[in-house]
């Protein structure tokens, strides 16, 4: 009985890493499909078009000089915070690990900048398609990371806190968010630049909040390969052929 207990122990172990680990790699698309939009000037996305405003703005000497990134983890914070003075004592303490999430998301936002710092896009083609390609696998990335089934992005914690207060349904409340995010910051860009920035919120950013939703809902039945990986248990027995098998073999009902 207490070996069985512990390889049980050694089981939730392993699959709490896995699981995590494909977190990450969910998380680093979303944050390459973030920057992949921004660098093509045509509008970022809704989650990174108020940090970005302010990184511009911090780079002219108008707001603290801070990165896309480092801002984007200031407003995960702030979005955490609200959570917490909406729900009270509702709030679920486990709740803060979306802190190490939002400051990860960042943080990656910023490696990528880094990876992509040799992409410009000069002509209307290469921003369109580079928009495009952003889009893609910003909603690739979502796709998997809401089948992790882990702690939720701290922009998707606030509308659900919301959602749980006013009782009204968790897609009207995240538009209702995502909108007070896009508003803030075109208001931010007038006070900032004295112009609407349309490479901060423009077409670009439009397109992405309507691709991305319906990419997630085409991408959903033809992702029970993901769920085979999530459900995977890595092992000194297993190799990365037995990986392979387990992944692309055939379901029994086909």
């Amino acid at each position: 009985m207490e070996v069985s207990t512990t390889l049980s122990r050694k089981e939730a172990v392993l699959s709490f890493v896995w699981q995590h680990a494909l977190l990450l790699v969910s998380i680093y698309l979303m944050t390459l499909g973030v920057v992949l939009c921004i660098k093509s000037d045509l509008g970022s996305s809704v989650i990174s078009s108020l940090p970005l405003s302010l990184s511009i703005a911090g780079a002219r000497g108008l707001a603290p000089a801070l990165t896309v990134g480092g801002y984007t983890i200031v407003m995960n914070f702030v979005l955490v915070g609200l959570q917490i003075a909406v729900l009270r004592s509702r709030f679920n303490p486990m709740q803060l690990s979306q802190l190490v999430i939002g400051f990860v998301f960042g943080w990656l936002i910023d490696i990528n900048m880094m990876l992509t710092d040799w992409l410009e896009c000069a002509t209307v083609i290469s921003r369109i398609a580079t928009q495009f390609a952003g889009c893609a696998v910003m909603g690739v990335g979502i796709a998997l990371e809401v089948r992790c089934g882990s702690v939720a992005m701290p922009g998707e914690g606030f509308p659900v806190a919301l959602s749980r207060v006013t009782g009204v349904a968790f897609p009207r409340v995240k538009i209702v968010v995502d909108t007070v995010l896009v508003v803030l910051a075109v208001v931010s860009s007038y006070l900032f630049f004295g112009r609407w920035a349309w490479n901060i919120v423009g077409p670009g950013t439009l397109f992405a909040m309507i691709f991305v939703g319906l990419e997630i809902k085409l991408l959903n039945p033809y992702l029970g390969w993901f769920d085979r990986l999530l459900s995977y248990r890595p092992g000194f027995r297993r190799y990365i052929v037995g990986l392979a098998r387990f992944i692309y073999r055939r379901n029994p009902k086909d």
